[in-house]
């Protein structure tokens, strides 16, 4: 049951996709095999959402048609304790939460950079046939980005992620107090992973008077490179991204970099990030608040249990969407905003069982 449930979600979701994502692919050329690749890839980015829903669902019926046939009264005066009765499930909505923990470790994150990177290519390539200039394929326009612990401060007046390089780049120096002390100008910049640093060409090396801002020093170049500038392009370009379109990975390297810069925009990316963390105790939520529902006594009409639980798999996603808005807001820590659905659900199951019992 598990299994066509996982297929019967995932084919819906097939469907979103390609309704949300199809004619975009189409008008940037999409054709044949890398159409049905891009899909391919970006499904196992829903694994996640789609794992504690099927596992509902599926529960639900399972133990609603075991409720019906009264095998749980049997059992139970059979002498059968309800520990031992429910084993099974647990075990394996514990295997659920290994594979939940290993799909946003692992597969999730690779699902949401492969796709992006397969949007990217199409677009170069889309871009490219427009005869457009080399620099301007794949540009994000006004880049900024702050170095607060290595006092820098970056602006590109786009930055082209088909040639890895920035144009109209200034970078500005600046001492505790943020005043300026050095600027360097450059008609473009690139960033060398090898020698780790960056490259300058066509430019000047500004020096000012840290106290009065006046201009002290003006040395042109043709080519500097700056050993000490190590700033990565791809955290730059994370900055204006939503927390939904990162990878985990990719939202741990921007929550430090936000957290350094005491940054407000932190707390909606931090909670993203140990949310996912957090998702992996998903599965066992779920069994826990279905079962008190679904085998909660001859009495009771299924239907009812399976609204009930139905309602409150949606109140913890509601509890999420409360719990981030606090974090945001600067109530709660992020770390704590992440967790609190899963302890409030965990609390509310146990009293449920506490009243099975």
């Amino acid at each position: 049951m598990l299994g066509l449930v996982l297929a019967a979600t995932v084919g819906l979701l097939l469907v979103q996709v390609l309704y949300e994502d199809f004619r975009q692919l189409r008008e940037l050329g999409a054709r044949g095999s890398v159409f049905w690749r891009y899909l391919g890839v970006t499904m196992p980015s829903f694994l996640a959402v789609v794992l504690p829903l099927a596992l509902l669902v599926s529960l639900l019926y399972v133990l609603g048609k075991m409720h019906r046939a009264n095998e749980f009264t049997a059992m139970r005066a059979a002498g059968v304790g309800f520990t031992r009765l429910t084993a099974p499930i647990w075990i394996v909505g514990l295997a659920c939460c290994g594979v939940a923990w290993w799909i946003n470790t692992t597969v999730v994150p690779w699902s949401v950079e492969e796709s992006r990177a397969m949007r990217d290519e199409l677009e170069f390539h889309h871009q490219s046939a427009r005869a457009l200039s080399p620099d301007r394929i794949g540009a994000v326009y006004s880049v900024a980005f702050d170095n607060p612990i290595d006092g820098r401060m970056w602006f590109f007046n786009r930055y082209s992620k088909s040639t890895q390089r920035g144009y109209g780049v200034s970078v500005s120096s600046l001492d505790r107090a943020r005043h300026e002390l050095t600027r360097i100008t450059a008609a473009e910049a690139s960033y060398d992973p090898n020698r780790r640093g960056w490259l300058f060409k066509r430019g000047r090396d500004l020096t000012f008077n840290p106290e009065t801002g006046e201009l002290i020093a003006s040395t042109p170049f043709e080519e500097k490179f700056a050993p000490k500038f190590r700033e990565e392009p791809d955290l730059m370009l994370l900055i204006d991204r939503k927390p939904t379109q990162l990878s985990l990975w990719e939202l741990r390297d921007l929550v430090s970099y936000l957290e350094l810069e005491r940054s407000p925009k932190q707390a909606m990316y931090a909670v993203r990030y140990y949310s996912l963390i957090a998702d992996f105790m998903g599965p066992l939520i779920v069994i826990a608040i279905a079962i008190p529902f679904a085998i909660s006594g001859v009495r009771v009409n299924p239907a009812v249990g399976v609204s009930k639980s139905i309602g409150l798999f949606f109140l913890y996603y509601v509890l999420t969407s409360f719990a981030t808005a606090l974090a945001s807001k600067g109530f709660v820590e992020p770390l704590v905003a992440a967790w609190l659905p899963h302890a409030g659900m965990a609390a509310l199951a146990l009293w449920l069982f506490a009243r099975l019992r």
